[in-house]
């Protein structure tokens, strides 16, 4: 009796030492298979175009100092006397959750040139106790401005009806490495495109969708060996 419950045992071994290899395969199979991306935004490869603009420290900004980094975008004034602060506010909240992250950058681009000289964005920064290790706040021609916000799919106008002179949507938007836009999906499996800025919910998903693409950016290519 002894000796066939040796065997037993030992076949069980055996057959487990066959069986769970397959099992680990197919979970590494699914689990790579399953594996989150998030979704380009606008047309087949459309990019963020070249830009130049001015920070508030009078340095010229374009996208080489934005190339190979993720980062957010979004379009206020210093004088808006609405959402403006809660934004940056909320892109604070976002850059500190992602402070521990490598390659990530923000850009906050003024829709009032005429009164937001670089020294007024350095005082707003400083006011909304900006990290400007990371984050830039730019100004620059009214046209170059208004048509840039156009590439990123939000509104920036001119409106003497608007409070403060001026109306520009509310939205963060998502940028990966090469320029081009990118975003989570909602319940319902539709592209999200944007993240209004103003909102605690579409905050927390930028935040997690960062990550989601920075882990996309760490998983190895299907063709490296």
């Amino acid at each position: 009796m002894l000796s066939n419950n040796k065997s037993i045992s030992k076949w069980i071994g055996l057959s487990l030492l066959l069986i769970i290899p397959s099992f680990i395969y197919l979970f590494i199979s699914k689990a790579d298979n399953n594996f989150m991306k998030l979704s380009f935004v606008g047309p087949e490869n459309h990019v963020i175009p070249e830009f130049s603009f001015v920070n508030q420290n009078n340095e010229i900004i374009t996208n080489d100092d934005y190339r190979g980094n993720i980062y957010v975008a979004n379009f206020f004034f210093t004088t808006c006397p609405t959402i403006c602060p809660i934004m940056t506010y909320n892109m604070r909240v976002v850059q500190q959750r992602l402070s521990v992250y490598p390659n990530i950058k923000f850009l906050s681009h003024s829709i009032n040139p005429k009164n937001d000289t670089p020294e007024r964005l350095l005082d707003y920064a400083n006011e909304m106790r900006a990290n400007l290790m990371n984050w830039n706040f730019v100004t620059g021609e009214k046209e170059s401005i208004y048509d840039i916000a156009k590439e990123y799919f939000v509104n920036a106008v001119e409106d003497s009806l608007a409070p403060g002179g001026f109306f520009h949507s509310e939205y963060f938007v998502l940028v990966d490495k090469e320029g081009k836009i990118r975003s989570g999906i909602d319940k319902k499996g539709n592209i999200v495109g944007v993240y209004d800025g103003t909102k605690d919910t579409d905050i927390k998903d930028l935040i997690n969708d960062v990550k989601v693409l920075m882990a996309e950016y760490k998983r190895p290519k299907k063709d490296e060996k």
